[in-house]
């Protein structure tokens, strides 16, 4: 009976063992090891590579966007500029004043100067309850006077028509003061204008 060869060495059979095992576990390892490092390296590097180029993009587009503000900056200064000029514009045909008393009093002293400029004579001045008017208020201001002739009283008329700012005569009523001379006439005004007071 022959015997075989690596029954007779257990030592050698335990080797030849460890080397299969060697030869097998190692690529095993290796891969392993591969599948690790592609796992939590590669992959979490390409993350954060995809996070710092979405990083990038949003920033690039928010630079873009600073870059046509800046870019349109100086027609944005002439768009304000413009707007400032016709708010003043606008302004000029409002009647001043930082309260409606002070705009009602400025209104009244108007009134009055273009009556008196025209030969009239004042009897009596009311201002009557401001109304609102989108974001103004319209103010009026009741005049009761005396003028020597119908003169007056379209040179009146014209002065308030034409001023600046704008005034309206709202009502008017006009009589002769004396019908055996009909040149004096008692005329009562209602002058109106708008105000940005509060």
């Amino acid at each position: 009976m022959k015997k075989s060869k690596n029954r007779g060495n257990p030592g050698r059979e335990m080797k030849m063992k460890k080397s299969k095992f060697l030869f097998v576990s190692i690529p095993l390892m290796v891969c392993l090891l591969g599948l690790i490092v592609y796992q939590y390296v590669y992959l979490g590097v390409q993350g954060d590579i995809a996070s710092v180029q979405e990083s990038e993009a949003i920033k690039t587009k928010t630079l873009e966007k600073y870059i046509t503000l800046i870019s349109e900056r100086p027609q944005l200064e002439k768009k304000v500029e413009s707007l400032k000029e016709e708010r003043k514009a606008e302004e000029s045909n409002l009647v001043e004043g930082q309260t409606l008393s002070l705009a009602a009093a400025a209104l009244q002293d108007t009134v009055k100067d273009i009556v008196m400029r025209s030969g009239g004579t004042i009897s009596s001045q009311r201002v009557a309850k401001p109304e609102d008017l989108d974001k103004f208020k319209v103010i009026t201001v009741s005049v009761d006077t005396v003028l020597p002739d119908s003169r007056a009283l379209r040179d009146i008329l014209y002065a308030i028509e034409t001023m600046t700012p704008y005034l309206i005569v709202k009502d008017i009523d006009i009589r002769v003061r004396n019908y055996r001379d009909p040149r004096e006439q008692v005329v009562k005004l209602d002058v109106s204008a708008l105000t940005g007071s509060r």
